[in-house]
């Protein structure tokens, strides 16, 4: 990749944030507002305090579980939107496997309940994965449909048959203590960062950590990574190489499923220690909005979900503190997305024509 290709790379995203700020400049202009003053609030809002840091790593780390899931199935030319529905199915499998560990101890019940988290997500993955394999039919159809029912049957059983005795809340009992991830406030207290004890910010951040060099190194250490990289740039070409196009599709969609699934440490393992019914906030769908500004890359996922992270945090702020709404931040993130390709499509598009440039320069200095 040339030292241009690479700044388009970088530029596109960095840019597309800037715009999308100016833009809601405007928005909150048009309210009655300052920009400098909402903006100041929001970062402050994000970046005040430790506690504030914590959380915007808290609310990034779901982001970077999605935002993998659907960066992973894109590299193989899959559009992954079932994220939401691969979620739910991977979190109520660890919920479900928490309530039967009583006993285990924690050396093997944390990594038991990663695996469940992430099989779960695996195993719904693999229905549209087996269907666009098998049938060509379109992942995005199959993903959107099974999210419905997804959440429809996790709502049926923690409603009917799992729900915690006693209780209003459609939820599940607590899992197993032995299962449950620490908070992170006692081992940072611990070295002199005063995170506060109520802090949510928990050790599901490290597993998000693994996951994210997992992706990398998938993709650009292993022969599987080789194999899926190359279906999705040309599966006609991959298939005359050798490599066998529908494994590789079932294969990127359950591995896309099981980064999904691994929400359920942080939401299930981490922070609630039960499964509440339709406790996602479109963590699902927000992937896509992360793996798009993140370039579709491991390490640009991870910058994406800590953006994504200071702005739901800071929202609060903004929200008590001004007379602008908490949604203007949905609109920074929809703007932030909408230029993102915008602006990727027209450095590209420069890019190209400077490649064309140059080679027909070639072919007349050889001529």
């Amino acid at each position: 990749m040339s030292r241009f290709a690479k700044a388009v790379s970088v530029l596109s995203p960095v840019i597309a944030v800037a715009a999308a700020l100016l833009v809601g400049g405007l928005v909150v202009m048009a309210i009655g507002e300052s920009p400098l003053r909402v903006y100041s609030i929001l970062f402050r809002g994000a970046f005040g305090s430790v506690d504030s840091l914590g959380y915007v790593v808290f609310n990034a780390c779901p982001l970077i579980f999605t935002g993998l899931a659907v960066a992973f199935a894109f590299r193989a030319g899959l559009f992954n939107i079932g994220g939401e529905g691969q979620l739910y199915v991977g979190s109520f499998v660890c919920a479900w496997v928490g309530l039967k560990l009583g006993g285990v101890p924690a050396a093997l019940a944390v990594p038991l309940l990663v695996l469940a988290s992430a099989a779960g997500g695996a195993a719904w993955a693999a229905i549209p994965g087996f269907l666009k394999a098998r049938f060509g039919v379109h992942e995005v159809i199959n993903t959107i449909m099974l999210n419905f029912i997804a959440i429809g049957l996790t709502s049926y059983f923690v409603i009917n048959v799992f729900k915690e005795p006693g209780q209003m809340t459609p939820q599940t009992a607590e899992i197993a203590a032995s299962g449950q991830l620490p908070r992170l406030a006692g081992a940072l207290q611990s070295v002199g960062i005063p995170l506060p004890a109520a802090n949510p910010l928990n050790a599901s951040i490290l597993i998000a950590l693994g996951a994210v060099w997992a992706a990398w190194f998938i993709l650009n250490r292993t022969t599987l990574g080789y194999e899926i990289r190359a279906v999705g740039l040309n599966p006609s070409a991959a298939e005359y190489a050798g490599i066998n196009v529908r494994r590789m599709l079932v294969v990127a969609m359950m591995i896309s499923g099981a980064f999904a699934g691994l929400v359920a440490t942080n939401e299930i393992m981490g922070f609630r220690y039960r499964y509440l019914d339709n406790f996602s906030a479109q963590i699902g769908f927000m992937g896509i909005a992360v793996a798009l500004l993140g370039k579709n890359t491991p390490l640009g996922v991870l910058f994406a979900a800590l953006l994504f992270g200071v702005l739901n945090t800071g929202a609060l702020e903004v929200d008590v503190f001004t007379d602008v709404p908490r949604e203007l931040i949905l609109v920074l993130q929809a703007v932030t997305i909408i230029l993102v390709v915008v602006a990727n499509e027209v450095l590209t598009k420069k890019l190209r024509e400077r490649e064309a440039g140059a080679a027909s320069q070639a072919t007349e200095e050889s001529a």
